[in-house]
């Protein structure tokens, strides 16, 4: 999902870039050297700790587009809702009744917005692909879900700027992504061999987003972080 557009582990070093990029998650001014393969050159940030991929190497809206449309994400498969659950149950447990959220980066089958519906909320749609309500983007929320879409943003920093506008105040945003905690496995690693994901993150990344966004942080259960808007 697209809404805008140490060397590590023994592997080698990102080539072709004439100067080290700012870190498009956190816009640290500068980063490293990170990995450098045939598939792709990425880059980690010293202060957030998230890894990315070379802007100049970032697929096409076209090759996003054709990715997606494999994905096999049946809202009325027991095992699906099952692995969404993982975000769904943590945040519900959070949610006083009858709140309204957004469904950021929902695809083709919003199974969890049908989901947090069935437990009395009231969800909104956008995916820039699948449901682009423009009109989603004006309203404010009590809460915003980004299930398997931030290792997708282009952009990051600008995602979760436009995110925290979003929400109003004491809104919470739940993420749930596979957390890059190897550096030595990241070359094979099957999160990154998927050529839509360009972004990977650490429980350290998305303090630092907090900090820098005034929002809380907490990890209820592996690969999810809930945030929430401070004053």
């Amino acid at each position: 999902m697209r809404t805008s557009h140490r060397k590590g582990g023994g592997a080698g070093q990102p080539q072709g870039a004439a100067f080290p990029p700012a870190c498009r998650v956190c816009r640290a001014s500068r980063t490293a050297p990170f990995w450098s393969g045939s598939d792709g050159r990425y880059w980690r940030c010293p202060e957030c700790l998230a890894t990315f991929l070379d802007e100049a190497q970032l697929p096409t809206r076209e090759v996003e587009l054709e990715r997606y449309r494999l994905h096999q994400n049946d809202p009325a498969d027991p095992g699906y809702r099952a692995f969404l659950n993982r975000l769904a149950r943590p945040l519900l447990e959070r949610l006083p009744p009858r709140q309204t959220g957004l469904d950021y980066g929902c695809g083709p089958g919003p199974a969890l917005a049908e989901m947090l519906r069935a437990a009395g909320h009231d969800v909104h749609l956008y995916d820039p692909f699948f449901h682009p309500d423009a009109a989603a983007l004006e309203r404010t929320y009590d809460f915003v879900t980004c299930s398997e879409v931030v290792e997708h943003f282009h952009q990051p920093h600008d995602e979760f700027a436009r995110i925290r506008r979003l929400l109003r105040l004491g809104g919470r945003l739940a993420v749930m992504t596979c957390f890059q905690t190897d550096d030595a496995r990241f070359p094979d690693w099957h999160y990154r061999r998927d050529p839509t994901h360009v972004t990977f993150y650490r429980e350290a990344t998305f303090r630092h987003l907090a900090a820098r966004f005034g929002w809380s942080c907490e990890f209820p259960v592996k690969d999810v972080a809930l945030l929430q808007q401070g004053p």
